[in-house]
């Protein structure tokens, strides 16, 4: 495989995880919402806190889902149109990846072997590290002598 083919691959396995995972919180939290509101309206006055402490423990899961869904999804998308950040953006999302197992690790780990290896190097950053200082000139003799 090429390090387009590479790269377009590991943006749609981002893309698929990063979006299987917030449609999956969305719907989720969602149902929860619901669960929260309907103990809120039916419960008596003491009781109603329960159904607020509910709705708000919902919010912070929220949140919590945006943060580890948005790196994925926006480092598939960068990675698919090949954008000048999309390398950085492509290892967040990889790492945040690894930790759901085992599609998100299988994605995460393929993607910073990409990323970190030479081809992904290449292909991002216009060289590898062995071409690094090949433009340079040679360091001067040593004349202590």
């Amino acid at each position: 495989m090429t390090a387009k083919e590479h790269n377009k691959l590991i943006g749609i396995f981002l893309l698929a995880h990063g979006g299987l995972y917030a449609l999956i919180m969305g719907f989720l939290c969602i149902v929860y919402l619901i669960l929260g509101g309907a103990m809120f309206a039916t419960a008596k006055n003491e009781e109603k806190f329960v159904g607020v402490v509910f709705i708000f423990a919902i919010v912070f899961v929220v949140l919590i889902a945006v943060v580890f869904a948005l790196p994925q999804i926006l480092g598939g998308y960068k990675m698919l149109k090949e954008k000048p950040n999309a390398r950085t953006w492509g290892i967040i999302g990889s790492i945040i990846a690894c930790m759901s197992f085992p599609l998100g690790t299988a994605a995460g780990v393929y993607g910073l072997w990409f990323l970190f290896g030479e081809m992904g190097k290449q292909f991002y950053l216009g060289g590898g590290s062995q071409n690094m200082f090949q433009n340079q000139p040679p360091p001067p003799p040593n004349n202590w002598q």
